[in-house]
């Protein structure tokens, strides 16, 4: 039977995002969402490891005691797909194969995919802003457009990337008030000369890629969605992103006491369930937070 619903979820591989993939398939049946079988896109840079995460999956244990599965009598189907979100090319390579296989839209996007590079530097600095928050970004601008009516899409974000003190509170009176992607990618730009001067400590920015990279996710996540909201609110596309927690994952080198499937919850949630209509925000244990 063909698929009603179609979702897509980025670094989807192993962690946080293969288990993304899983907790869909297991709530998607008791979802409002729930008009049909569900085609799951698990997406990754490296073929044999995305199709190897899709193989594991046919076996997971919670997916066979829940028969969640197509092969089991369950609703869900689970194919894999190349996508680098570093690579604009690729992107835009994932969209044009999304429009051609779903001329009528998909439902859901989760961007999980970024990285975590160890050490500071002008070049960690680039690779790091270039997946997490420019990949980030190009993947919620190309995707956006290809949700069908009361779709979602969620962003990835971190705590770290809350406005607290490692901000200067210029810097952060500049994150809390830009209402304009352009705004945010001016930040993030900003932040990257300053780290080739060797000013960033004086300039107001801590030496913390990541963290910086994810203060962007969620600055452009609040405005996409609030332009989306202003644009098209009839559409009634709801555009979030969130911090899953501390999660035991090869990104926290094993360090966070949340397993994966307590960081996948908030994430699917925003995926599937009642929120009230709320967009543009950020998001932790399944709540609207401060930024």
């Amino acid at each position: 039977m063909a698929p009603t619903r179609i979702a897509a979820v980025t670094g989807a591989n192993k962690g946080i995002g293969l288990a993304i993939v899983r907790n869909l398939a297991l709530s998607y049946p008791s979802s409002a969402f729930n008009n049909g079988p569900l085609l799951i896109y698990l997406t990754a840079r490296n073929k044999s490891r995305g199709e190897a995460a899709v193989q594991s999956l046919q076996s997971d244990p919670q997916l066979l005691k829940a028969k969640a599965l197509a092969k089991d009598g369950g609703l869900s189907t689970i194919e894999y797909h190349g996508l680098d979100i570093s690579s604009e090319q690729s992107i835009d390579d994932f969209a044009a194969f999304l429009k051609k296989e779903h001329p009528d839209g998909i439902d859901m996007v989760i961007n999980n995919a970024g990285i975590a590079m160890e050490g500071f530097n002008v070049n960690v600095v680039r690779q790091t802003l270039q997946a997490n928050y420019h990949g980030t970004l190009h993947s919620t601008l190309t995707l956006l457009p290809l949700l069908r009516p009361h779709g979602r899409l969620v962003n990835l974000a971190s705590m770290v990337g809350h406005l607290n003190s490692k901000y200067s509170p210029a810097i952060r009176d500049r994150f809390a008030s830009s209402t304009s992607v352009s705004a945010i990618t001016s930040l993030m730009d900003d932040f990257t000369t300053a780290v080739e001067k060797g000013a960033q400590a004086e300039r107001g920015w801590p030496s913390a890629a990541y963290a910086v990279s994810k203060s962007g996710v969620i600055g452009m996540t609040r405005a996409v969605g609030r332009e989306e909201a202003a644009r098209w609110g009839g559409r009634g596309v709801l555009v979030n992103a969130c911090c899953p927690g501390f999660v035991n994952t090869d990104m926290t080198r094993g360090r966070g006491p949340k397993s994966v499937d307590e960081g996948a919850r908030t994430p699917v949630m925003l995926a599937l369930g009642d929120l009230g209509g709320k967009t543009g925000e950020f998001w932790e244990n399944e709540r609207v937070v401060e930024w």
